[in-house]
């Protein structure tokens, strides 16, 4: 998977409308400490929250890990300002972090307990981006690489 941070990128001057509808994921999750790797294969949807206002983020596919398969979902809250940007929230409504795609690339950070999460989301074309992650502290040394690309339909 190429790096997520090398150019060109692409300029988004509307986050929720970029990213409504559907896209497939290719994800590879990396423990830093030990070297293990693991692989998720799925789809996101943003779609329109039912409570209005917002666009839910609902990924679902499975995670390999260790040579095991399990189901992996998870649900965040992406909130539109006026300016194009997005507030992204967990589910329970926890803030995670901002997003702004007006320059084609944004970077995030979200403390999580002891740990640090960097994130730097790249817009590549109307029908591709990249997501990666890192996560360094006491409990965790992580690196989430995910390619994202807009399914038809």
């Amino acid at each position: 998977m190429a790096e997520p941070h090398e150019g060109p990128f692409v300029p988004v001057p509307d986050v929720a409308g970029y990213l409504a509808g559907r896209w497939s994921i290719e994800r590879t999750v990396r423990d830093l400490r030990t070297g293990t790797e693991g692989r998720f294969h799925g789809t996101a949807d943003f779609r329109p929250d039912p409570a209005g206002g917002a666009l839910l983020h609902v990924e679902e596919g499975e995670l390999t890990w260790d040579g095991t398969a399990y189901p992996a979902n998870r649900t965040l809250r992406l909130r539109p300002r006026p300016d194009g940007s997005a507030e992204v929230d967990f589910a329970d409504g926890r803030p995670f972090h901002d997003l702004d795609l007006g320059t084609g690339q944004w970077n995030a950070v979200h403390p999580c307990a002891e740990d640090r999460y960097e994130g730097t989301f790249t817009v590549r074309s109307a029908d591709e981006w990249h997501l990666e992650w890192r996560v360094t502290g006491p409990a965790k040394r992580q690196l989430l690489r995910t390619r994202y690309r807009r399914t038809a339909g």
